[in-house]
């Protein structure tokens, strides 16, 4: 099963950052850092324990023996602990400015201690090759994955109970590249005469130690490229030296592994990737595992029960008191989906205890999954989690709550239900309101943490109709899951009087049956391949009821069921239309809801922005039909193809939308009040940067790619490429069907952002020209907008527009000819925006960067 967002990307890759990808090797130290010198190969003799281990050294008990002398940090390790799998999580406690929060995660890794003669070595584990042990190629397994080892350790002492006790402090003091935060700091050296230990705390399932570690960017090495940030989260110191805390957690892995469940592409979870060589088939078996955690009942014989263990999430203390109820709740609301799996009190969310309560407590502490709130302005927030790499088992979940997701809220709630709830007419929004926006939120991260990614395609199964209509939204919501990048129901129009609270997502029936698939227990597997007829039984239900499918694995971007952002995409040119007429409204209440009194229009300008933001994805859904398939993820026995081109008459359809709604110009969305209050000069060019991004995503590679596709296998019934590009012609330069043609400062802008298009398509500065057809249908195009321009150049209906089009003319030539000499750079050529998800989207991507007004310019 692929994996899907940069949440979902970050709840599986920060659970694999140092294993996929581990630190470049340092590329160089201040002479401090230099490592210790090198040791003989013979390791000295171990002396007596008495002399190793003094009357002076501090000493405390858990799955390990931990001792402290002064500065100095023992491990005496039990025999029984060699060879046992432990996973080592490295997270961020404490940042320097500039360079991630405080929660970040760094590494994670399984180890084992080993015991070699006079030595102890720390051995990093992969469980990525598998092979029963009972099976011949298990030999060849292990041959072809040998552990690695970290660190090799003296033995400077042994216990009465034949316990090896040896010195770690260079574990935690210098650079061990697997454990380093060098790349998501962002730093290029590392000094370990200003790293020490700070604290250590021991149990008995792990042992924790907090360092103090400083990482530098030397002035001479600036030239050099530093190595690129590994989380989305992180940034650069912004001096040359940076002080972290790293928190390390040592927690022991089940003795005996969790049950894996089998993952099903036709269901969501984010999965863990083994390649069984001990399968009886002719090629090596990728085995996918869900990611989960590891519920079991008290009562194994009642249909609803309390767990052994619930799951359990702590709010930080350092969370702002008001907010602590919202996020609580947030958490909680996915009680009723373990009910429906068969457990009551599975998930609880409880406050941290204080240093009074318990001093060894910390947030850092990976048996504790703690909700983390960041003091930062990123408008983001995130639910990784740690797992165990055997089994797919969820160890902990450190969600992080950026401050500003806040404004972002705020600014999504208006602009998508500003006219629908009286407690949205002026800015700020109210605390109670503010609250629930933010545990939705919460609600969202915690489904990560629980092992879910997102489902695109839930906001595309529910018929349009239904989602104005208020007994379906309080039985359903408005989209069947809260793990859609469906946001607030921008579809209902003041008229269906739906109740404010209906308009924000919740738990739906996706999420229920997710949470049952992934959880319920079947009793009478003993191994994963037990369960594969019941799980299967299970989603057969999603055959007669759509809005319990799940987006589909390969579908690339195709499917414009799957897009992001959107409410309604059943049919997005009517959830689009009724979306604009709220976006017009809310332009009507800006200059009443937004400027405060004696404050500047920065604010004024930013919730303008996400307004036209929020036009510009919904806008998109309608453009990603063209060259566009319908799906539904099968497997074999299902009946059915799963891609079904989407009817030319739909394809059609939203071109003209397009046409009628964005590319003639939208002068509703031109607010001159509000412009002249927050800058000269930007209406011209924020309508450019629309049609701009509304021309890119029609003139993908891709989706012409699949256009061609779809008239080569389906033939007649399809849109063709020829009759698609000649629709948007005529949209484009409409004007020119007239005798006499006055064309706008608009308009102008976008027919010259066309050609630069096609030019860039058939001479690009970069990359490769377009291919096959499209380069004669680019071609064709290009000559027919010149032949309607040679016709009404003398006609035109005033002198700018006649000089407009001799220019257009001029161009057209320079791009057919190919001895033109061109720039080594690409012309500035609008991107598409991303309506169809990518696994690297942000979970909460900021609308409006693109429509801001210039930065205010500082004061003399």
């Amino acid at each position: 099963m692929p994996k899907r967002c940069l949440f979902a990307f970050l709840a599986l890759a920060f659970a694999a950052v140092a294993q996929d990808e581990p630190p470049a090797p340092p590329a160089e130290s201040a002479p401090a850092a230099a490592p210790p010198a090198a040791r003989t190969t013979e390791a000295p003799a171990t002396r007596p324990y008495e002399n190793v281990i003094t009357s002076e050294a501090k000493t405390k008990k858990g799955v390990f023996l931990v001792h402290q002398l002064r500065d100095r940090l023992y491990y005496e390790i039990p025999k029984s602990e060699f060879g046992k799998d432990f996973l080592w999580v490295a997270t961020l406690a404490k940042t320097t400015l500039g360079a991630g929060y405080g929660g970040t995660a760094v590494s994670n890794r399984v180890i084992r201690w080993e015991r070699r003669d006079r030595r102890v070595l720390l051995r990093s584990v992969s469980y990525e090759m598998v092979a029963d042990e009972k099976e011949p190629i298990s030999r060849a397994v292990r041959a072809a994955n040998n552990d690695t080892i970290l660190m090799s350790f003296n033995i400077e002492a042994v216990s009465q109970e034949d316990a090896p006790v040896i010195e770690v402090t260079r574990l935690f003091t210098t650079e061990v590249t697997e454990f380093s935060a060098r790349r998501v700091l962002g730093a290029r050296g590392f000094d370990a005469s200003r790293s020490f230990i700070e604290r250590v705390a021991a149990f008995p399932e792990n042992i924790d130690v907090e360092a103090t570690q400083t990482y530098s960017v030397p002035p001479d090495a600036a030239a050099a490229p530093a190595p690129a940030p590994t989380s989305p989260a992180a940034g650069r110191m912004r001096q040359n030296s940076g002080t972290v805390v790293m928190h390390h957690s040592m927690v022991r892995l089940p003795g005996k592994p969790m049950m894996p469940r089998l993952a099903d592409d036709r269901l969501g979870y984010f999965s863990i990737h083994q390649y069984d060589y001990g399968i009886g088939e002719h090629r090596a078996v990728e085995r996918q595992y869900i990611v989960r955690w590891r519920l079991e009942k008290k009562d194994p014989h009642a249909a609803v029960s309390e767990p052994v263990k619930p799951i359990v999430y702590y709010i930080d203390p350092a969370t702002p008191a008001k907010w602590v109820p919202y996020i609580k709740k947030g958490i909680e609301a996915w009680q009723p989906a373990f009910e429906e799996a068969g457990f009551r009190r599975a998930i609880l969310a409880k406050d941290a205890p204080s240093a009074q309560e318990d001093p060894d407590w910390s947030p850092e502490d990976a048996r504790y999954s703690v909700i983390r709130w960041l003091p930062s302005t990123t408008k983001n927030a995130m639910g990784p989690n740690v797992h165990d790499p055997r089994s797919g088992e969820i160890l902990d979940a450190d969600i992080q709550i950026y401050h500003n997701v806040l404004e972002l809220q705020r600014d999504w709630y208006f602009t998508q239900a500003g006219p629908l709830d009286p407690r949205a007419a002026k800015l700020p929004l109210p605390d109670e309101l503010m609250g629930e926006l933010l545990a939705f939120v919460v609600t969202h991260e915690v489904g990560h943490t629980l092992g879910l990614p997102h489902n695109f395609k839930a906001s595309s199964l529910y018929p349009v109709e239904k989602l104005r209509d208020p007994a379906w939204l309080k039985s359903m919501g408005h989209t069947p899951t809260i793990m859609d990048y469906c946001r607030f129901n921008y579809v209902v129009q003041p008229e269906d009087k739906v109740p404010p609270e209906l308009l924000i997502p919740r738990i739906g029936p996706y999420d229920k049956l997710s949470i049952l698939w992934g959880y319920k227990p079947i009793p009478s597997a003993t191994k994963p391949d037990d369960e594969k007829a019941v799980l299967g039984e299970w989603l057969k239900v999603q055959e007669t009821t759509p809005w319990l499918r799940f987006s589909t694995a390969n579908a690339n971007g195709s499917d414009p069921g799957e897009n992001t952002e959107a409410t309604g995409d059943a049919d997005a040119v009517q959830a689009t239309t009724l979306g604009t007429k709220n976006l017009r409204r809310v332009m009507d209440m800006l200059l009443t809801a937004v400027p405060k009194k004696d404050e500047n229009y920065d604010e004024l300008g930013a919730v303008y922005a996400a307004a036209l933001g929020q036009w510009n994805r919904e806008l998109n859904h309608v453009a990603v039909i063209v060259g566009g398939f319908d799906s539904q993820e099968k497997v074999g026995g299902q009946a059915g193809v799963i891609f079904t081109p989407v009817p030319r008459e739909r394809q059609r359809a939203a071109v003209k939308f397009l046409n009628g709604a964005v590319f003639a110009t939208p002068q509703w969305a031109v607010r001159t009040e509000v412009l002249r209050r927050v800058e000269p000069t930007g209406g011209l060019s924020r309508v450019l940067t629309l049609q701009r991004s509304v021309l890119a995503t029609l003139l993908n590679p891709a989706r012409l790619t699949r256009l061609q596709e779809q008239e080569a296998l389906d033939g007649p019934r399809t849109y063709k490429p020829a009759e698609f590009l000649a629709d948007l012609r005529d949209g484009l330069f409409g004007e020119l069907s007239s005798a006499a043609p006055r064309i706008s400062p608009y308009r102008r802008n976008l027919q010259r952002a066309y050609l630069d298009m096609l030019d860039e398509r058939l001479n690009p500065r970069t990359g490769s020209a377009a291919t096959d057809d499209t380069k004669a249908l680019f071609r064709g195009e290009l000559r027919s907008i010149d032949a309607l321009a040679a016709a009404r150049t003398s006609t035109a209906g005033d002198r700018i527009t006649r000089l407009h089009l001799r220019e257009m003319r001029d161009r057209i030539a320079k791009i057919l000819d190919p001895k033109v000499s061109r720039p080594a750079a690409a012309a500035a050529v609008a991107v598409e925006v991303p309506s169809v998800a990518s696994e690297e989207d942000d979970c909460w991507p900021d609308l409006a960067k693109d429509y801001l007004p210039q930065g205010r310019a500082p004061r003399d």
